[in-house]
């Protein structure tokens, strides 16, 4: 790792949310750091999506039960160095993925990779994900920078649509995003992400980046890379990325994340079947996903935004099924007799989720199906007419399923999944408080 042509060094983790957090040290510095870690203030593991530290800090314990982040005291940020990259965007700068520790140098239970590499070396087999993520690209009209846009959070830019109409797949459309394409691509190029295909979605402005298949953590750092890269460059260029579910635009459609996923062992994809669609593990581990579908969905659809998109007739999921190459399902089955690439496409997430824990509760809920060999339901050929159990309508009803399932908060930790639950449940009572616009305009002149 060669930091002399550098001028300086981000160090960075993914919090509780997924969002990249961390500081940038002076190249001289970074050789350092990379031996003895970087400090962080404990209070970024307190915090909800609009940055409020949500546990009393300065209580004993730090409001979660841990004398070692009492009074907003340091951990450190643990650089892994086969993250380090040379950010093309920003010049002279390198960019480090790190863990977080202890000062005595035992990991902390909050960090979402170390949980996601806990259960990745639990398990018997490796996990292969592939990833389709669609989010949207605005041009910038106003940046809203004015002291009155500050707050919890802030005011976001005003925007304008790249494109109009709804034309999936068209070439004309997108040879209109051909050049915000190109200077996402190149950056990500860049970035050694194994990019595989560039797509113009559904809505307006809409567009839909696909990777190759990659090992469980590699695939989730690439992702934590993604949305901040194409956040960076295309602000840098005047544009606004977001990775927000269903923006409040006029025409603007919803935003999913599927997640296609298998197993691999012995040298082959345990999924693929000799003479059937999918193999009998891949029954089972498809049998754990159903099994733990409504728990899972506080990790996969982890805002009050994301479950405005589980909508009947609408390529997005709404109810706990599986079928065969069919797009309404909760889980599609891709694959055929002998199949080396047989996986199962979940099309639960938004792409806001956070994807270690995304992961991670794929992994267990599929490893608890192969444990107790699990059967699956029939195939449902009219998904969005099955009698099957409905998704959760809402995060409150997602949590209230996580903190229900014993084997989840097992699997993953019961001090992680009560943190975690808490975290969500503030934002949740902070929105409940807020009085939306449809409450004005509902109310405020028919009464």
């Amino acid at each position: 790792m060669n930091f002399e042509n550098l001028k300086a060094v981000r160090f960075s983790f993914a919090d509780q949310h997924g969002v990249l957090r961390g500081k940038t040290l002076a190249a001289s510095e970074a050789k350092a750091a990379l031996e003895k870690g970087v400090t962080v203030t404990s209070t970024l593991l307190l915090k909800d999506t609009s940055h409020r530290t949500v546990f009393p800090a300065f209580t004993p314990g730090g409001g979660v039960g841990m004398p070692e982040l009492q009074g907003a005291a340091d951990v450190l940020m643990m650089p892994d160095a086969s993250t380090f990259r040379v950010l093309p965007w920003a010049p002279d700068t390198g960019w480090l993925l790190c863990d977080l520790a202890l000062q005595d140098g035992r990991p902390v239970p909050y960090c979402t990779r170390t949980l996601l590499k806990n259960v990745l070396r639990q398990s018997p087999h490796e996990m292969i994900c592939g990833l389709e993520i669609e989010f949207h690209v605005f041009r910038i009209v106003d940046a809203n920078l004015k002291p009155s846009d500050a707050g919890q959070p802030g005011t976001p830019p005003s925007v304008e649509l790249l494109t109009t109409g709804y034309q999936y797949l068209t070439e004309q459309r997108y040879d209109q995003i051909d050049p915000v394409v190109e200077i996402l691509r190149k950056n990500l190029e860049q970035l050694q992400l194994p990019l595989r295909s560039f797509e113009v979605e559904f809505g307006p402005s809409q567009f839909e980046f696909t990777f190759s298949p990659l090992p469980a953590l590699q695939a989730a750092d690439a992702m934590v890379l993604l949305r901040s890269a194409v956040k960076q460059a295309a602000r840098r260029h005047g544009y606004h990325a977001t990775f927000m579910c269903r923006p409040n635009l006029p025409n603007v459609m919803s935003s999913g994340w599927h997640l296609h996923q298998s197993l691999r062992g012995f040298n082959k994809n345990l999924f693929t079947g000799e003479r059937t669609d999918l193999s009998q593990t891949g029954e089972h581990y498809l049998a754990g996903l159903l099994e733990h579908a409504r728990a899972a969905c506080a990790f996969s659809t982890p805002t009050i935004n994301g479950y405005k998109r589980y909508r009947p007739y609408s390529l997005a999921p709404d109810r706990v099924i599986w079928a065969k190459e069919n797009r309404g399902a909760l889980v599609r089955l891709v694959g055929s007799p002998g199949d080396p690439a047989t996986r199962l496409e979940n099309r639960v997430g938004e792409p806001a989720a956070n994807p270690y824990l995304y992961f991670a509760s794929q992994l267990v809920s599929g490893l608890d199906g192969v444990q107790r060999k699990l059967s699956p339901p029939p195939s449902a050929d009219t998904p969005y007419e099955a009698k099957a159990a409905l998704l959760p309508r809402t995060l409150g009803e997602a949590l209230a399923a996580l903190r229900q399932d014993a084997y989840l908060k097992r699997a993953l930790g019961e001090t992680f999944v009560d943190y975690y639950c808490r975290l969500k449940e503030a934002e949740l009572a902070r929105f409940q408080l807020d009085v939306s616009e449809w409450e004005q305009r509902e109310y405020f002149d028919l009464f």
